[in-house]
């Protein structure tokens, strides 16, 4: 893989301006204030505790509200501990600042977050796994372009966004088209400013989710703006939490607890979608229901594996990639789960959802 990097400089300076700097040094120089005595799966020794200790509370990513209303919806039973705080945040760089500042206890992302802070050298573990099986993302152009394939990427400008999901859909991406990245122009950005900079013409394509899409083309399809499709997905959407709430055995439980709470949740959201259509979409997205019908028609049946070997290797195929690019340094990503949680979120859902 070339080692030429997306705008003339080094790639782990690249990181280092994507990221913040205050982010990337405070990660270097404090690294090992999450570890913990690890068996040979990398999960923390101390079994989990039966029953969460009255007065526990966690801090939990719920980005946009969907958490809440997930579990407002499929009225599921009053969670075993408190939810001290429900923060609206959901982009991987976001998530790992907010864990240093120990603002947040739990997060959902996807699968590279968690290499990112590992390259970090923040200490933290993934404790629940819902394999997606349909891309999130569509590839959308500028206004006016004349892209159409994966393949005329060649020499062209692209939003990427190494420490997010849309990061690794592209990498994967461009690999299966066999263009490198001398064949590319990447541009630095995170995923909130993809809009605006295909707005703007500062980059040619950007991956965009897929609830992002319609609002998207109809304000610019009659600009010339389209969608790419590809079948590259990104295999992981799971719940992470930082290595020293994990070691606290209150906090473990209740993260414990809530794991069969989230996978119900979204299996109550994937067999009701007129439901989940108009609570969310239209009513807290403002989108139509035609729009929000379109991006449901997109989703990904919730599978929860009592295994998480899928997921293990696919981690590590991605964090191969990203260090073939020389976006991180080569790593094991064994270390990133927490055994101790695995198949607890296929054991709470009936057997169709269990991959």
């Amino acid at each position: 893989m070339p080692s030429a990097s997306p705008s003339g400089v080094d790639r782990r300076v690249f990181l280092t301006s994507l990221l913040g700097a205050s982010a990337a040094v405070a990660g270097l120089s404090g690294c090992a204030g999450g570890s913990a005595a690890a068996d040979t799966k990398g999960a923390a020794t101390a079994p989990l505790a039966a029953k969460v200790p009255a007065g526990t509370s966690l801090k939990i990513a719920s980005y946009l509200g969907q958490q809440q209303l997930q579990l407002k919806l499929a009225k599921l039973p009053k969670l075993p501990f408190t939810v001290s705080s429900w923060l609206n945040i959901g982009a991987g760089p976001d998530v790992i600042n907010a864990f240093r500042a120990k603002s947040l206890d739990l997060a959902n992302n996807a699968g590279i977050p968690p290499i990112q802070a590992q390259f970090q050298g923040f200490a933290a573990k993934i404790v629940a796994i819902d394999i997606t099986r349909k891309p999130n993302y569509l590839f959308a152009t500028k206004p006016g372009s004349d892209i159409r394939t994966v393949a005329d990427f060649k020499g062209r400008k692209l939003a990427f966004s190494q420490g997010q999901a849309q990061g690794v859909v592209l990498l994967r991406a461009l690999k299966e088209a066999g263009l490198s990245y001398d064949d590319v122009r990447l541009v630095p950005l995170t995923s909130n400013q993809f809009l605006t900079a295909l707005q703007s013409g500062q980059v040619d394509v950007a991956p965009l989710a897929n609830t992002q899409v319609p609002a998207y083309l109809q304000q610019y399809g009659s600009k010339g703006a389209r969608t790419i499709t590809t079948d590259v997905v990104d295999l992981l959407n799971l719940l992470w939490a930082p290595q020293a709430v994990l070691d606290d055995p209150a906090k473990a439980a209740a993260i414990a607890a809530y794991i069969p709470q989230w996978a119900k949740g979204l299996v109550w959201q994937w067999e009701h979608p007129d439901v989940w259509n108009e609570e969310f979409y239209v009513r807290t997205q403002n989108l139509t229901l035609a729009q929000a019908r379109g991006i449901t028609k997109l989703a990904n049946k919730p599978l929860f594996p009592p295994s998480w070997d899928e997921a293990i290797k696919w981690e590590q195929e991605t964090a191969d990639l990203l260090a073939q690019g020389g976006f991180v340094k080569k790593t094991d990503v064994s270390s990133l789960f927490d055994h101790r949680f695995e198949g607890l979120a296929a054991q709470a859902v009936p057997e169709e959802y269990r991959k």
